[in-house]
């Protein structure tokens, strides 16, 4: 057996979990943390509060999101060396390495510092453009996600069985 399956396997899971990371905090971690009033009883957090824990665990997020990219770029950095050409694959890689680092680079340090000069900051118009740009990356970043994980996948070797 070769040892690129150990290579092609991590990169599955990784991708894989990755996406199931922008999974789990945009669509459980955001309404729970943002929709209190409806959890807690006798305690309301303000939005920008929620903003606030929110951005932190963004931030966290990011530190995996810079992990995830060098990873991209090193494995399909050494799958178009050995000649291994595809562009569905070339072109999702190429999304997730844009989107993850706009949104760890440019996305989550421009929300963190708005949110760190107070919550009149967080009610401007540039910051909720900002808002609303780094959720369509993150989507976007998603979708990539699912594309290069489906698309390395189907073009895994297969090898035939010994009988």
């Amino acid at each position: 057996m070769s040892k690129r399956i150990y290579a092609d396997f991590s990169y599955l899971i990784i991708l894989a979990a990755t996406f199931g990371a922008v999974l789990v905090l945009g669509a459980f971690v955001a309404p729970v943390v943002f929709h209190t009033d409806r959890i807690l009883v006798g305690m309301l957090m303000d939005n920008y509060n929620a903003g606030i824990i929110m951005g932190e665990i963004f931030h966290r997020f990011s530190y995996w999101v810079y992990f995830v990219v060098a990873f991209v770029v090193l494995y399909e950095g050494a799958i178009y060396k050995t000649g291994a050409r595809d562009a569905t694959a070339f072109a999702s890689a190429f999304v997730v390495i844009f989107t993850g680092l706009m949104f760890s680079a440019v996305y989550s340090p421009k929300i963190l510092a708005m949110q760190a000069l107070g919550s009149e900051a967080t009610k401007s118009d540039t910051f909720a453009n900002i808002h609303i740009a780094s959720e369509i990356d993150f989507k976007i970043l998603a979708v990539a996600l699912v594309v290069l994980f489906v698309r390395r996948l189907m073009l895994l070797p297969v090898t035939k069985a010994k009988v």
